[in-house]
This record gives structure tokens, C-alpha cells and sequence, in this order.
């Protein structure tokens, strides 16, 4: 069995964030033709008691802890013109050290360098093939942060988005082929690296439809309240997932409260920071932190909001919703990368006014069969195992 190194800027596991969950989906796949190395960084505390779920699937796991906070400043400390930000966020030199064993000790067939900032890992080393995922077009989530974002971070951001940019072009060259999660991700891409045609390809998000399916019973997670019940659920630690909160519970659910007054908004999501916690105190709006399990919440609610403003790939939250056939409401953001046509499998709205009017017909119940047609949408066109075989293809 030929051996493939997948060195991952997060701990695959568990599935409770985008990166997570195509991390863990890619990595099972693998394992089914190739020797699976696994290296990854560990940034969360709780993630380490799942190395054993890891070690199962993998012939070596290799997990090395980072400091966000250390990480940060280290990186501010280190900045040196023409040089990302990222890159020396996510330097660690025991994961270098056990990168470079691996390749001499095991000599892999394949460098699977997950996300953008794993690449200065892989690419010292000539002699694997060298597969770069970045999933997203990463430079230009930081030109969006610098375009909506106020002085100094503004110039922080930019910066950030001009240096990356210019090492995503540098590394897609360096690579036999970089994967991107969506034809729309990588049409982008390519407009900006124009050098890069042939080489970048898509390899979708899917989702478990096993798991995410509208036939499984959960107690409600909202008590006695008949509400209308809305649910967003991402990592409120992420900007955008943040944004999306605020901006929803702030500008949105006042319309929809104007006719629907019962109606409730839950941001569920572990590590809310103190702007999302703030919302709780506003009518109509509970904020969670982190659940054992975001399924109920969905199963629940009237509906599944997606009120992203700044967003790169494909949405798992989304998918996940539609699986659960319930009805989902999402900003074009949020929908951009999903197989599915607006007004029939969900509804698509832009601007406040627009994403609570939509809302308020599903209260209203003028769109009665939404979820199921949701859910026949990713049965069709976002199962991993359809994802996967492009990936197949491409490392054949």
C-alpha cells in the first residue's frame, strides 16, 4: 500500500467546524487506498481526547499543541516584508521535525499539504508528489476583512491579502495540483493567477446524510417557548460567523419580530466573544455557546439561517440544514459553491429587509415543501462520496 502524509493546520476531529469536517472526511477516504501520516496542530484543548479516534485511522498521528494567543504575537513579532502573517502563525518547529522524519524515514508517496499555511511544510521536500488543498481562496477572505473593517486593522488586513495572494500563486506552481472547494473558488482563483490553469480543480464539501437526516428524533432544545424558532449555528470565534450573529439578531429579527412577535433567534456556536454574548440581552435572542450537539437546535427550528456577509466556499452549515430537510434562508454569500436552485430547494435573499421577508413566508408556511427539496438537493449533489471521486481521479 503506497504511503500518503497529510500534514493539517487543525486537528481533524471532531467534525464541529468546516475545515474539521472535510479534514476528516478526506483523511477516512484516504485511509481506504493509502498509508495515512497524519500531522496536524492542535489550538484546541478538548480536541486532545479524541486522538484515539485519529490514531484508528491512521497509521501514525503526529499532534503538536499551538498557543493562538503565543502564535499571534510571535507571528506580529516575526513580520518581515512580503511574508504572511499565517505563515508564521501556524510555524511549529516539532511539527517540522516530525514532517521532515516522516519523509526520510517513510519516504511517502504523496505530501497532502491541507490548507495554504501547511505548504511551507511540504514544499522544502522534492521528492513526494505534492498535493496543496487550500480549500478557499484564503487572500481575499482577508481583502473582505480589510474592506469592512475600519483603520489600522484595515491596512493589517490588506497586507495580509496582497503577501498571501502572492505566496497562494507561488505555492499552487510549486504543487501538482491545489484543490479548492467549489467551481465558483476556483474560477476566482484564477482570475487572480491566471499562471495556474490546469492545475487547480474543485473537490466539494459533502455531507453525512447519515447523520444529518430529517427522520431523526431529538428532544427540543427550547423547552416550553412554541416560538418561531431561527437557528444559525458556526463558531462564533470565526469573524464572519460573528458578523453573520450580529448582524442578523440586530438588524434582521426586528423586522421579522414585527409581524411574527414570538419569534427566537439562537447563535449556536462554541467560543462567542463578547460582541456576539451582548446579544442575549436584546429581545427574542439566546446565544448558546458551545452544544453537544447542534442536530436538535436544526430539528427544531422553523428555520435554518444563513445570514453570512462574508464568506469563501461552500457552506457546511447549509448543506447540514438541507440534509435535515428543514427550510433554509441564505444570504447569495452563503449559497455561492451549493448545487441547488433558489425558490425551490431554498430561498436566497440579500439585505435586511429581504432575508426577513423570506423568513417570515416560512413562518407564514408558503413554502411547504422547502425541506424536503432541500434534502433531495444534497442527496443528488453533495454526498462525499460523489465529492471524493474527483479526488480519486486526480491522484490516480
Amino acid at each position: 500500500m503506497r504511503t500518503l502524509l497529510f500534514i493539517s493546520h487543525r486537528f481533524p476531529y471532531p467534525p464541529d467546524r468546516g475545515e474539521k469536517i472535510r479534514g476528516i472526511n478526506l483523511i477516512r477516504h484516504l485511509a481506504m487506498r493509502y498509508r495515512v501520516l497524519l500531522g496536524c496542530l492542535v489550538d484546541q484543548e478538548s480536541d486532545w481526547q479524541h486522538l484515539g479516534v485519529l490514531r484508528e485511522v491512521c497509521a501514525e498521528v503526529g499532534a503538536f499543541p499551538l498557543d493562538k494567543r503565543a502564535q499571534k504575537w510571535r507571528a506580529l513579532a516575526r513580520i518581515r516584508p512580503g511574508r504572511p502573517l499565517m505563515l508564521d502563525y501556524y510555524a511549529n518547529r516539532d511539527l517540522q521535525a516530525w514532517v521532515d522524519g516522516a519523509v526520510a524515514r517513510e519516504r511517502p508517496d504523496i505530501l497532502y499539504l491541507y490548507s495554504t499555511a501547511m505548504a511551507p511544510y511540504g514544499l522544502r521536500h522534492a521528492g513526494p508528489r505534492r498535493i496543496l488543498d487550500m480549500q478557499d481562496v484564503d487572500s481575499e477572505k482577508w481583502g473582505e476583512y480589510a474592506r469592512n473593517t475600519s483603520l489600522p486593522m484595515r491596512l493589517v488586513w490588506a497586507r495580509e491579502a496582497r503577501t498571501l495572494l502572492a505566496y497562494e500563486r507561488a505555492a499552487t506552481m510549486a504543487c501538482e495540483r491545489t484543490f479548492l472547494v467549489s467551481e465558483p473558488e476556483c474560477r476566482r482563483f484564477l482570475e487572480l493567477a491566471p499562471e495556474a490553469e490546469g492545475r487547480v480543480v474543485p473537490v466539494e464539501n459533502g455531507v453525512d446524510l447519515e447523520r444529518f437526516a430529517p427522520g431523526l428524533a431529538f428532544d427540543t432544545p427550547y423547552g416550553s417557548d412554541p416560538g418561531p424558532h431561527l437557528v444559525f449555528v458556526g463558531n462564533m470565534d470565526y469573524w464572519p460567523n460573528a458578523d453573520a450573529a450580529i448582524w442578523f439578531a440586530r438588524e434582521v429579527l426586528p423586522l421579522v419580530r414585527e409581524t411574527h412577535p414570538g419569534t427566537r433567534f439562537h447563535a449556536v456556536g462554541a467560543n462567542p466573544g463578547p460582541d456576539v454574548q451582548a446579544l442575549a440581552a436584546l429581545p427574542g435572542v439566546a446565544v448558546t455557546g458551545r452544544v453537544p450537539d447542534v442536530r436538535p437546535y436544526v430539528a427544531h427550528a422553523a428555520a435554518s439561517v444563513a445570514p453570512l456577509r462574508i464568506a469563501r466556499g461552500i457552506q457546511n452549515k447549509v448543506l447540514e440544514g438541507m440534509a435535515m430537510g428543514r427550510p433554509v434562508v441564505a444570504t447569495p454569500q452563503a449559497f455561492e459553491g451549493v448545487h441547488a436552485e433558489p425558490g425551490r430547494d431554498l430561498l436566497v435573499g440579500e439585505g435586511a429587509v429581504r432575508l426577513a421577508a423570506l423568513v417570515a413566508e416560512v413562518i407564514r408556511g408558503e413554502h411547504p415543501g422547502l425541506g424536503e427539496a432541500g434534502r433531495r438537493a444534497v442527496e443528488q449533489h453533495h454526498t462525499w462520496a460523489a465529492s471524493l471521486r474527483r479526488l480519486d481521479e486526480f491522484l490516480a
